[in-house]
């Protein structure tokens, strides 16, 4: 799992491993189809796919944190939200985080296709309320759903799951459902997890849905 603080926890509770990866190792172990699949999160809080912020961006730690683990078959992708957040509210510099971001995705996916690793992309969550990167004119937010609607539907990830439709709230898509919201209308609390855990579904980590060609030792 490549990810932010929405990977990394917080909200969760602290030593409850109720994070959304802790979540779903609990479902995949209750298939046997799935009971043997080890989950390694490779999330950092503040993270940035593009640039250096609290840690080194997800480009550049990829190589280490998940090409180089040994008996990785799949690789689930859930960040870019703090690369819309932070990017100054403006159109021109929008764009060109939405380009950057849509670049960086292509080009995991490509790396680590090379080695046979199935590529899962999740889409950003809202943050619609959020007083650090929501703006007056949604400017940031056009952003995130121009991002998204590339991750649905540009065909390049070997399966997509839509965190933000499980997230927000229907009437007000911005926003997330108050109920998964931990009050900072960014990060999850330990119910919203769950959702995301339960979006997540089980065969995308059993063997026999890889598609041929893909061999994994």
């Amino acid at each position: 799992m490549l990810g932010d603080s929405l990977t990394d926890g917080r909200g969760s509770t602290t030593n409850g491993n109720d994070r959304w990866p802790d979540q779903l190792r609990a479902r995949l172990l209750a298939h046997h189809d799935t009971a043997d699949v080890a989950i390694v999160n490779q999330a950092a809080g503040g993270n940035r796919v593009l640039h250096d912020g609290l840690g080194p961006n997800a480009l550049s730690r990829l190589d280490r944190d998940v090409l180089a683990q040994s008996g990785v078959a799949w690789l689930l992708v859930f960040e870019g939200v703090n690369d819309i957040g932070t990017a100054d509210a403006t159109e021109a510099a929008q764009k060109q985080v939405a380009d950057d971001l849509i670049g960086a995705y292509d080009q995991i996916i490509r790396r680590a296709h090379t080695l046979g690793i199935r590529v899962y992309g999740a889409t950003i969550t809202p943050f619609g309320g959020n007083t650090g990167y929501d703006d007056p004119a949604g400017v940031r937010e056009h952003t995130r759903q121009m991002v998204n609607d590339w991750i649905r539907t540009s065909g390049r990830f070997d399966a997509v799951i839509d965190f933000d439709r499980v997230a927000r709230d229907p009437a007000n898509p911005r926003q997330l459902l108050p109920a998964y919201d931990v009050g900072d209308h960014l990060h999850l609390n330990p119910t919203g997890y769950r959702a995301l855990a339960d979006a997540v579904p089980a065969r995308l980590f059993q063997h026999r849905s890889l598609p041929s060609g893909f061999e994994f030792n």
